[in-house]
C-alpha cells in the first residue's frame, strides 16, 4: 500500500510538474508578446503651429461646401503647408513623418473654420524621433550601432528642450490600413479583411458541414461507401493547411479565375479546410444526444424530420456551435494557405467587399515581421496582441453559447 501510495504522489505531482511547465511557456509568451508590442499602442507626436492661409492652401470655406468638397481637400497643398509650418518653428521638417499632412487635412475636413487660423497641432513624428521617444536608442551605443545619426538626436534634444514631443495614444494603429511608413501602418484594414474572410468561410462551411453529419448520423446507411466517406473526412481533417491553399490555388483562382487576394477566394478555401473540423464536432455532438430522446420523439408518432430539428438539434447545438468557432478560429490564424492565393499584396486601402483586394492579419503580421524597419518590430507584437484578443473573444462567445444552450441529463 505504501508503493501503491508513493506512486500515485509521484504521478500526480508529475502531473503537476507538467501543467507548471505548460503554464510557464504560456506566460513567457504572452509577457514577450505584450512588453514587444505594447509600444505599437503609442506613438511619437510633434507639436507645429500651423497656419491655415486659404491662399498657400489653395482652399477657401466655400470649397467646403458643395458637391465636390473631397476633391478639393484633395487637391489642397497641405503637404507644403505643413512643411512649411515645421520649417519655420524648427529649421527644418524632417522630424515629422511624410503622412502627418493626412491629420492635418482631416482637422479642416471635420472643422471647416480653421481656415484663416493658427491652431497647435500633434502631428505623427517621423520613425527616428518614434525611436528615440520609446527609448530605443542608447545614446551611450557607438554612432555606427544607433542607426540615427547625429544631427537627428540634437533635434529630438532641440523638441525635448522645447517641450514638443510627447508620446500619444496611437488610434491609428487601430483605424488605419497597411502603409510602407511605420508609424503610419494599422491593422484595421486586415482586420476587416479577416472578418469578411470569416463570414465567408462560416456562411459555406456551417450549413454543409452541420447537414452533412446529420446526414451521416441520421439518414446514411451503414455500408461500405459511408466507411469510405467517414475516414475520408477525418483524414481530410489532418491534411496541412497549406494543401489546401494549393487546391485554392487550383481551382478557385486557375480554373474559375476568380479575384486574387479576395475574401471570397480565402473564405473559399479556408471553408475547405475547415468543414472537416465541423463534421467531426457535429457527429460528435449528435451521438451525445441520449437515444432516448429520439425514441421518445418518435413513439409519439413524430416524423423524422421533426425528431431533428425540434428535439436533437437543440440539444446538439452547443456541441455544434463550440466545434464550429474552434473551427474557426483556427482558420482565422491560418497563414499558409491565404499566401499561396495571392492575400500577401500590399493592400493600403479598407476593403468594402468581399471582392476587393484585401490582407488578413496572420498574413499582416508576416509581412511585418519580415520588414527591415525598426518601427515594425513592434507593430508586428502589437498586432499579435490584437489577433490574440480576436481569438479570445471568439472562445469567450464559445463558452457562452455551450453554457447557454447547454442542458444536463
Amino acid at each position: 500500500m505504501r508503493r501503491r501510495y508513493a506512486r500515485e504522489r509521484r504521478f500526480r505531482a508529475l502531473g503537476l510538474l507538467a501543467l507548471t511547465i505548460a503554464a510557464g511557456f504560456l506566460a513567457f509568451l504572452l509577457i514577450t508578446i505584450v512588453s514587444d508590442g505594447w509600444r505599437g499602442f503609442q506613438r511619437a507626436e510633434v507639436a507645429v503651429e500651423v497656419d491655415f492661409d486659404p491662399a498657400r492652401l489653395g482652399l477657401s470655406e466655400a470649397d467646403l461646401q458643395g458637391p465636390n468638397a473631397q476633391a478639393m481637400l484633395n487637391r489642397a497643398n497641405f503637404r507644403a503647408l505643413v512643411r512649411d509650418a515645421a520649417s519655420e518653428q524648427y529649421g527644418s521638417a524632417t522630424m515629422l513623418s511624410n503622412g502627418a499632412w493626412l491629420s492635418v487635412r482631416d482637422e479642416v475636413r471635420g472643422d471647416p473654420e480653421l481656415l484663416g487660423q493658427t491652431k497647435r497641432l500633434w502631428l505623427v513624428a517621423a520613425p527616428y524621433v518614434d525611436l528615440l521617444a520609446k527609448g530605443h536608442i542608447d545614446f551611450d551605443m557607438p554612432p555606427e550601432r544607433r542607426g540615427v545619426s547625429a544631427e537627428q538626436i540634437s533635434d529630438y534634444r532641440q523638441l525635448r528642450s522645447a517641450d514638443a514631443v510627447r508620446l500619444g495614444f496611437n488610434s491609428g494603429f487601430l483605424r488605419k490600413a497597411n502603409s510602407t511608413n511605420s508609424e503610419l501602418a494599422g491593422v484595421w484594414g486586415a482586420f476587416v479583411g479577416s472578418v469578411l474572410t470569416i463570414l465567408v468561410t462560416l456562411a459555406i462551411s456551417f450549413p454543409i458541414g452541420v447537414m452533412t453529419a446529420i446526414y451521416l448520423e441520421e439518414y446514411a446507411p451503414k455500408n461500405r461507401v459511408t466507411d469510405i466517406i467517414e475516414v475520408s473526412i477525418n483524414n481530410l481533417a489532418a491534411v496541412p493547411s497549406i494543401i489546401f491553399g494549393l487546391l485554392g490555388l487550383a481551382v478557385f483562382l486557375n480554373f474559375f479565375g476568380m479575384p486574387r487576394s479576395a475574401p471570397v477566394v480565402g473564405g473559399l478555401t479556408l471553408a475547405l479546410m475547415t468543414l472537416p473540423v465541423i463534421v467531426i464536432s457535429a457527429r460528435v455532438a449528435l451521438q451525445s444526444v441520449p437515444p432516448s430522446i429520439k425514441d421518445a420523439a418518435l413513439g409519439i408518432g413524430a416524423s423524422r424530420l421533426q425528431v431533428i430539428t425540434h428535439h436533437v438539434l437543440p440539444v446538439a447545438l452547443p456541441g455544434i456551435l463550440t466545434g464550429t468557432i474552434i473551427g474557426i478560429s483556427r482558420a482565422l490564424g491560418e497563414t499558409a494557405p491565404l499566401l499561396l492565393i495571392g492575400m500577401r499584396a500590399f493592400v493600403s486601402d479598407i476593403p468594402g467587399g468581399v471582392t476587393q483586394p484585401a490582407t488578413v492579419l496572420p498574413v499582416q503580421i508576416f509581412l511585418w515581421s519580415d520588414e527591415v524597419g525598426r518601427g515594425f518590430v513592434e507593430k508586428t507584437s502589437a498586432a499579435i496582441m490584437v489577433l490574440l484578443a480576436v481569438l479570445l473573444a471568439m472562445n469567450g462567445v464559445a463558452i457562452y453559447l455551450r453554457n447557454k444552450f447547454e442542458r444536463r441529463w
